[in-house]
């Protein structure tokens, strides 16, 4: 049996999430929590607020013991990418790609 929470369209690149996401994956829920909720990332509020959900997921839904969850699965999808015009010298224009992200937590109960 499986847990899962997914987020998206995200407005933080995909590549800022996955670095987040190493850290977490193959924990425990509870250790993972915590390493996130110490790491100075960006990612790791958003990437703390999914995994909670997951968990509430794997209570609520499927009835599964909250102290034997481990993250099983965790990666980052590109999501749609916004683009933006930035005028330059001598009348030209570069392009700003602001990327978004696809995040998806899956949990697993330890047997």
């Amino acid at each position: 049996m499986e847990a899962r929470a997914t987020l998206r369209n995200v407005r933080i690149s995909p590549r800022k999430v996955q670095i987040v996401l190493d850290l977490i994956r193959n924990q425990p829920v509870d250790k993972a929590l915590a390493m996130l909720r110490l790491t100075p990332k960006a990612a790791s509020p958003i990437v703390e607020k999914l995994v909670k959900s997951a968990a509430a997921n794997a209570d609520n839904n499927h009835s599964m013991n909250k102290d034997a969850l481990y993250v099983a699965e965790c990666y980052a999808a590109p999501g749609p990418i916004m683009k933006r015009i930035m005028p330059r010298a001598q009348g030209r224009a570069y392009r700003i790609l602001k990327r978004t992200s696809h995040i998806t937590v899956v949990l697993k109960e330890k047997e």
